[in-house]
């Protein structure tokens, strides 16, 4: 079939009827029923994707692509490989260490918020511009945060940054999903991941190398024209495919077809862009999410501030925002951040339960990771900076045996539930190995266990929703789960950082017994550990307050591993197949539901077995 009769076979399967419009050729109702001005504009950007992926079909075409795509990954890995070492030492240079979680929350909120838009404009204006305007947001905020002279402006770069940084990775992984199958959809999506192979060993060299105690704002700032750089390959490939495609037939017909920008003007476009994104809807979601979960993260500390008002009046307020993003969402909004249609099937909302319970537990258990090397485990930045890595080092190294090895596969399932079981190992190894000289080598064991498990579930997961639904729906899916990764790390964030901040200064003041020896210990650690040697008993007793609070951190990630597990068993496992995305969804569905699915199958069938004995 070719691609033009194959993209107009999508547009008629679509689920959702359509109305004449005075304005428009025609105009769809989504599945509220309200209608969907823009959805002909997204069907001829699918279109022109599927076009665009054609012209890069030969074999050389696409190792081309795929190194561009490494070549991307190895500049924002790296980046993001380092730059939360220098965010430590950032916040300590403004002698609060302990906003690390705080800086960490606001950029999973914003994270969280920019991928749903992403999402709904890569199908509106194309994959090329959002990933443009995504480089300019990373390197704008890049910039804000090597030149703050505080921890407010700090925050403030971070929010640019984020914007960009989570715009990349997406719009990456969009790129990549456009031209594979399901079968070879892992092996794609984590090429840009290979550079952690690299990464891991030399970042412990430049970290040393760029003395992030001094220089850590000169560090920072490199990377607002190094990461650009690094893109250029990538903006070379997509345009390359445009100049191809601009001269099939395909192409030209679909110059006939108006979007509804060029049929209504740019005032009803941007009136129309406002429903869609739900502004409102995402606004309420930052707000909400900010006001609950920084105050957790501010509240402790030197003195406890939770009867300040600048701490209760935020954390009240978000709980009173709860309710008003729930009747917004459910009255008002045209396309409400969570689609119904999708989210109430199990093999949506239990891939984004799995989503959310990744990074809330990495959170909590590697929060606090490299300070935790440096301080209470005595490595040197090089050290520290390889161990906190290495997880990755070891999931990329893992890789692509895996993903090769699952393209000779049609099921997920099974290696999903057991890499989510192989993260209980990882986490109960951290519980037992969090301090001392001794601790070294089982931190390195457990994040080397944690790093292999990774590879079989984190990506695994997206790749299993994307191959239960359509590829109209590819990006809103892949969004949901990375929307919900995000929230996770927000808010295991703000538990991390609550649990830090109410405890660790209380216990450096019992063990150290000295007000002043405590709060520098607690705000700037890195200087204190310049003055108190290894082996002194002052760091002694920091090293035991450490191990203290770090027990709290991993024995609540250790719990949350359980239900990670639950969640997986509750996956659909729709076959592995030579296409894009499901195509055989009959109208109305959003998620393929005919096919075997022997782990649920099994569980469900002595679930019954269990509550027909309880009934007799």
């Amino acid at each position: 079939m070719s691609i033009e009769k194959e993209t107009e076979s999508r547009v008629r399967s679509s689920a959702y009827p359509i109305e004449v419009d005075n304005k428009d050729s025609y105009r769809e109702l989504n599945e509220y029923g309200l209608p969907d001005k823009l959805r002909v504009t997204r069907h001829i950007v699918i279109k022109k994707t599927e076009i665009l992926a054609a012209q890069y079909d030969s074999w050389y075409y696409r190792i081309i692509l795929l190194f561009a795509a490494f070549v991307c990954g190895y500049g924002y890995g790296l980046d993001g490989n380092i730059r939360y070492i220098y965010t430590t030492y950032a916040t300590s240079s403004y002698s609060e260490h302990s906003l690390l979680s705080t800086i960490s929350v606001i950029n999973s909120v914003i994270g969280a918020a920019s991928q749903l838009v992403y999402a709904r404009l890569s199908d509106t204006f194309g994959r090329l511009s959002l990933f443009i305007t995504a480089i300019v947001f990373y390197a704008v905020g890049t910039i804000i945060q090597s030149q703050a002279y505080d921890v407010q402006r700090y925050a403030a770069g971070a929010v640019f940054y984020n914007i960009g940084y989570v715009g990349v990775i997406l719009v990456l992984l969009l790129i990549l999903s456009d031209f594979s199958s399901l079968r070879w959809r892992l092996l794609y999506t984590i090429v840009p991941t290979w550079p952690f192979i690299i990464n891991t060993w030399i970042s412990g060299n430049i970290t040393s190398v760029a003395n992030p105690r001094d220089n850590w704002s000169w560090d920072i700032g490199m990377w607002a024209f190094i990461f650009p750089l690094s893109c250029i390959p990538l903006i070379a490939c997509m345009l390359h495919m445009r100049i191809k495609a601009r001269k099939t037939p395909e192409w030209i017909a679909l110059k006939e077809e108006k979007s509804f920008f060029q049929t209504n003007g740019i005032w009803d476009t941007l009136v129309e862009l406002f429903w869609k994104l739900d502004v409102v809807g995402v606004l309420l979601l930052v707000a909400t999410l900010g006001c609950i979960l920084v105050p957790l993260t501010l509240a402790g500390g030197y003195n406890s501030q939770w009867n300040n008002s600048h701490i209760i009046g935020p954390f009240v307020l978000g709980f009173v925002l709860v309710p008003i993003l729930m009747y917004w969402e459910i009255r008002w909004a045209r396309d409400p951040l969570v689609p119904y249609g999708l989210v109430k099937d199990r093999g949506v909302w239990s891939a984004m339960a799995i989503s959310f319970l990744n990074y809330f537990i990495f959170s909590l258990a590697a929060g606090y990771l490299y300070s935790i090397l440096i301080i209470a485990v005595d490595q040197s930045v090089k050290s520290a900076t390889r161990i906190s890595s290495l997880s990755s080092f070891v999931s990329v190294v893992w890789s692509p045996i895996f993903s090769l090895f699952i393209t000779r596969q049609k099921k997920l399932k099974p290696y999903i539930v057991m890499g989510c079981a192989m993260w209980m190992v990882g986490i109960g190894l951290l519980y037992h190995y969090r301090g001392g000289s001794y601790a070294r080598s089982g931190i390195i064991a457990a994040v080397c266990v944690w790093g292999a498990g990774s590879t079989m579930w984190t990506y695994p997961v997206n790749i299993s929703v994307q191959s239960a639904t359509s590829h109209e729906n590819l990006a809103t899916v892949t969004a949901l789960n990375y929307t919900l990764y995000r929230i996770g790390g927000a808010v295991g964030a703000a538990v991390s950082g609550a649990i830090w901040t109410q405890t660790l200064y209380k216990q450096l003041l019992k063990r150290l017994g000295d007000a002043e020896l405590a709060t520098l210990a607690y705000g700037s650690p890195f200087e204190f550990i310049l003055t108190y040697t290894w082996g002194t008993p002052q760091r002694e007793a920091v090293v035991s307050a450490y191990r203290h609070v770090q027990r709290y951190e991993t024995i609540v990630a250790l719990v949350f591993c359980a239900p990670l597990v639950i969640f997986a068993l509750c996956l659909r496992d729709p076959d592995l197949t030579d296409d894009i995305a499901h195509s055989g969804l009959e109208k109305g569905e959003y998620i393929v539901k005919g096919e075997s699915d022997p782990i649920f199958d099994w569980f469900s069938s002595k679930w019954s077995r269990l509550r027909e004995r309880e009934e007799n």
